[in-house]
């Protein structure tokens, strides 16, 4: 049996450039040395995520958690580019390619964030819906008379 290939995230100039995926939505990221920023298709992610209820409070939770569990919160600026889905696929997407690229930093985060549950990526997707039935499962009421 043949051993597992880790793919490590690329380096791509002064960044370190890995793809999250959540849903229907994908992150490339690109990770680099700097004061903390955190930029999402070219705005700050407090005014992207802005439309959505308690925005900053889930940036804090969700998004930034790869750099608490480090300890690495500041020390790094991440350039976000993201396509698809709605805005928790997407914050769960950036959080997936963070913590790939805190990888490509060092081999040294990888157990944190392991054990954080960070590094896996949550296959579960919306099922798709069938015919004859209301959505994926639901179906009209059976009646006997």
């Amino acid at each position: 049996m043949e051993a597992e290939v880790r793919r490590l995230p690329k380096r791509v100039g002064n960044a370190i450039h890995a793809i999250g995926r959540r849903k229907r939505s994908t992150a490339r990221i690109y990770l680099s040395e700097g004061e903390g920023a955190l930029l999402i298709n070219g705005k700050p992610a407090e005014e992207y995520f802005s439309s959505y209820l308690n925005a900053a409070e889930r940036l804090e939770k969700n998004m930034k958690l790869p750099f608490y569990t480090t300890g690495t919160l500041g020390k790094y600026n991440v350039k976000a580019r993201v396509r698809g889905g709605g805005y928790t696929g997407q914050m769960e997407a950036v959080r997936l390619g963070i913590a790939r690229a805190l990888v490509g930093v060092t081999e040294e985060y990888r157990l944190p964030l392991k054990k954080a549950g960070l590094l896996t990526r949550d296959p579960r997707e919306v099922e798709r819906k069938k015919y004859g039935r209301r959505k994926a499962r639901k179906s009209e009421q059976y009646s006997k008379r």
